[in-house]
């Protein structure tokens, strides 16, 4: 199976932020079926919040804050633009949304930082950091001109992955390991571990045990529409049996208080403090 990275993301759902530097290069051509990129510092952070997505492992601003080797487009496909695949297109709109999780109601924002934490098994960045600001910036571009629609149930966006109706019960880990045997150990190893650029998908190096992929049937219906990398071809039932497999082996534990920075560092005034 080609890559489940090259994703969240949460995404990261969803995650990372920051102004022009020298080392970034915001040459990077924005999507094609992106809306005009703003003039000025909007548009400069935008492109810094694209480049976060896509190299948040190695990202300077970004990589402090990640556990893993996860990138936010590791899950969230082609930086986000996938139309399918836990797609950015139209997220924005969606928030603010109340989380049945956190039981609050929470912003873009929040459900990125939180997805440092899960999926990329890090520490959560200040709220109002130049990593938070920039991937709620790029994520809230790729969702202009759509309706805003905010929801009082979930935090999804409209264009969410559907869940599959498959029964979890139904699956089987045998007939899984032998579908990722054929379909997806070329590129991300029989250990599970990733190749080249394609993501590990158990190990610690992986997301842990509080990311919503650790949810097989969760898994499952990203699979079906991300997977094999743009020849998607799984039925829904091997698409849980693969999900099956590979959430039988082992992956970091999720424990709140050691993803969430000291108090001091949960939010920051983003402003010029001179006037």
């Amino acid at each position: 199976m080609k890559s489940i990275v090259s994703v969240l993301l949460v995404g990261s759902l969803v995650c990372c932020f920051a102004f022009l530097r020298s080392d970034l290069d915001v040459r990077a051509e924005p999507p094609s079926s992106a809306p005009v990129l703003p003039s000025g510092p909007l548009g400069e952070t935008i492109r810094l919040g694209q480049e976060l997505v896509e190299r948040t492992t190695t990202h300077p601003l970004s990589k402090l804050f990640v556990g893993n080797d996860l990138n936010c487009t590791s899950c969230h496909l082609k930086n986000g633009t996938d139309p399918k695949a836990a797609t950015f297109l139209g997220v924005a709109a969606a928030y603010p949304a109340w989380s049945p999780r956190e039981q609050r109601v929470i912003t873009l924002e929040d459900r990125i930082l939180n997805c440092f934490m899960r999926s990329c098994n890090g520490v959560r960045p200040p709220l109002g950091s130049k990593v938070s600001v920039a991937i709620a910036s790029y994520i809230t571009w790729l969702s202009e001109g759509k309706i805003l629609r905010m929801n009082a149930e979930n935090p999804k966006g409209p264009n969410a992955v559907p869940r599959l109706t498959v029964k979890l019960e139904s699956a089987s880990i045998e007939r899984g390991e032998r579908l990722y045997s054929k379909k997806c150990a070329t590129c991300h190893g029989k250990d599970g571990a990733g190749k080249d650029d394609h993501p590990p998908i158990w190990g610690r190096r992986s997301f842990n045990q509080g990311a919503g992929l650790a949810d097989t049937v969760q898994l499952a219906s990203w699979l079906k529409v991300a997977m094999p990398l743009d020849e998607t071809d799984l039925a829904d039932q091997e698409a849980l049996d693969i999900a099956a497999f590979v959430n039988t082996h082992d992956r970091p534990a999720f424990d709140l208080k050691n993803h969430l920075p000291v108090e001091s560092r949960l939010g920051e005034y983003n402003a010029e403090q001179t006037r």
